[in-house]
Order: C-alpha cells, then structure tokens, then sequence
C-alpha cells in the first residue's frame, strides 16, 4: 500500500503557487479525506490537531512550512521579519518531536536563495526520508533475526509509525515491513495507544491493507501479552532520541519496555538519523508535550468521566537507555543498554 501522509501540490493554493496537501489522519479509518494548506497559520493547527503527525512526516511539514511562509510573505506584502517569524511559529507548533525544528533548519539558510531553492531542498527531506526508512528497516531486520532463533517472529509495536507517520514506508512499522517481505513475520501486536487511538485506527488500517496478520490489543493488555510469552520483540519508533539512547516516544512505550526488560526479550527504537538529538546527553531535557484533558475523558462527543474530573494528558514518555537493546537508524544499529550509544554511529 502506498500511502503519502504529506507532498507538495504545484495545482494548488493562492494564485496558483501550491499548497501543502495532508492525508487527514484524524479522519482516518472511515474517511479518507485530504486538507489542502497554503498558510502557516492552517499548516500550525493541522500539526496540533495531529492532521499530520509522526516524527518523520513532521520534518516535511517544518520544511514544507518555510515555503508556505515565503508564498504567504510574497502575497501578503510581508517583511523579511514577519516571514521569519511565520517560520519560527512552524518550527515550535510541537515540542517534543525534534524532527519538525530539524526540517525547518534544513531549509531555512537557503531562505536567501528564493522560494524555487527552498522548495526543491524542502522535496529532498521528503525522499531522503524514505530511503532512510527503507535502510533502517533492513538494518533492523537484520539486528534481530542475528539474535532471535525463531522461524516467524511476533511483533508488538505501539503507536503509528508506517507510511502515515512519514514520508512513505515507515520506521517501526518500516522494520514490521521488511520481516514480513522476507517471510519471517508470523503476527503483529498493535498496542490501540489511547487516547488518540493511533494504533487502533492508524497501524491497523496499513496493517490490514498490507496483508500482514495482526491483533489490536488494549494498551493495558502490553504487559501481559509481553510476560506470557506471546511475542518475541517489541519495535517502536521515536520523536526524540538523546545521545545516550534515551527516547521519547508515545505515552505508553515506557511500559512496554520495562515488561520486554522483564520478559528478557528485546526492544527496539527504530527511527531516522533525523530523530537523533547529539545535543542532548541524556532524555532528561526532552520537553514532554501535554494535551488538553479532553482527549482523555471525551471520546467522539461522550464524556468518559465527571465533570469535575480533569484529564492528565501527557502525549509523550521517555524510555531510558538501559531498557534500549537497540536504536535503529540508517547510519546503523547501536545498543544503548550495552552501553553503545548514539555517538557510535555519528
């Protein structure tokens, strides 16, 4: 299945400039529907309402952003000032995802070169992004069928993280991808990661349109599937990782790493050379976005607990390096809990 979460649209926007055109993942499974973006202001909103979202495709938005802003600039008689501090708004609209700052900061310098310049250097994050996923995914494949002596491996990942959270392919999802092409997947796991449900709606539907066995379990079943010996592995994708291995990924990871490390099994971040942060030592500095309480205790317009009751919503947790067996990236696979960090591969 060929999903594109995120592209540019040269048919599109004001006078003809283009657009940035999203698959609307909130909308998803039932509907397919796309938002056509030519403001920053549409494209900051899209990022917070999680219409785009996953740390790869999330770099496209922040390079795919600055050309909004310079198009907007042009046509709105902006400053140079005012362009910026468009880009500045893009580049903040998520903080924990290093990706989105890393996109726009790919792009940006080229600012003075024109629009055409930012644009096609914006194009290249996009494809750079899937052969880093394709890599990746063979590069972890590899990692663990050295260390699993099992015929088809069962999988248990948490949170989207395919073609929908990228610019095509994926990254955990990428690895699930690449075990099932080589016949060596038996089942997958797909933790329904509440309260957005991006493993329900999201990694089921690319599962399902891939052919690929799955179940979708409640997050709360994680520990227990883990301990009981039904899977072999648990693979799941970063927003930021620190230099030491630390990751930040969806809430509810962490739990699912502490019961691999209990189970003896191994987990796995897989994620581009993109997620990497060199800049932080550790995942102690990773801002943890949190949400509006609503996503907690409203689901679809029915209010889940009393009024008086407020929803704790943090959207992110870190694991630490010593339950990291592995960070898979396509400059290689380093093993944080051996003590082979981030920096090995830089």
């Amino acid at each position: 299945m060929t999903l594109i979460a995120i592209e540019w649209d040269d048919t599109a926007g004001r006078g003809g400039r283009g657009a940035v055109r999203l698959l609307d993942q909130t909308q998803l499974p039932g509907t397919t529907a796309y938002r056509s973006i030519d403001t920053t202001s549409d494209l900051v909103v899209a990022i917070a309402e999680l219409a785009v979202r996953g740390a790869p495709a999330l770099g496209v938005a922040g390079a795919l952003g600055v050309v909004l802003a310079m198009d907007e600039g042009a046509h709105e008689g902006w400053d140079d000032t005012r362009v910026q501090a468009a880009i500045d708004r893009v580049r903040h609209a998520r903080p924990t995802a290093v990706n989105l700052a890393w996109g726009v900061d790919q792009v940006r310098a080229l600012v003075p070169q024109g629009r055409d310049v930012v644009l096609e250097a914006a194009r290249r994050v996009a494809t750079d992004d899937e052969a880093a996923n394709r890599e990746l995914s063979r590069l972890g494949a590899d990692w663990l069928l050295s260390r699993i002596d099992r015929a088809r491996l069962r999988v248990l990942t948490h949170c989207n993280t395919g073609s929908l959270a990228t610019s095509a392919w994926g990254t955990a999802l990428g690895v699930i991808r690449e075990l099932h092409a080589r016949d060596r997947l038996e089942l997958v796991y797909a933790d329904e990661t509440r309260p957005l449900l991006q493993g329900s709606r999201l990694t089921a539907f690319e599962l399902a349109a891939d052919g690929i066995p799955h179940w979708v379990q409640a997050d709360g079943a994680a520990a227990s599937t883990i301990l009981r010996g039904l899977v072999d592995l648990a693979v799941v994708g970063a927003d930021r990782i620190a230099a030491n291995g630390d990751a930040a990924n969806k809430i509810g990871t962490l739990g699912v790493a502490l019961a691999c490390h209990d189970a003896g099994i191994p987990f796995m971040v897989a994620a581009p050379w993109s997620t990497v942060d060199l800049s932080m030592a550790d995942g102690s500095g990773i801002e943890i976005e949190e949400r509006s309480g609503e996503e907690v205790t409203v689901l679809a317009g029915v209010r889940l607990a009393p009024e008086v009751s407020p929803g704790f919503n943090p959207a992110f947790d870190v694991t630490p390096a010593r339950l990291v067996d592995a960070v898979a990236t396509e400059r290689g696979v380093a093993e944080p809990r051996r003590g082979i960090d981030l920096n090995s591969l830089s």
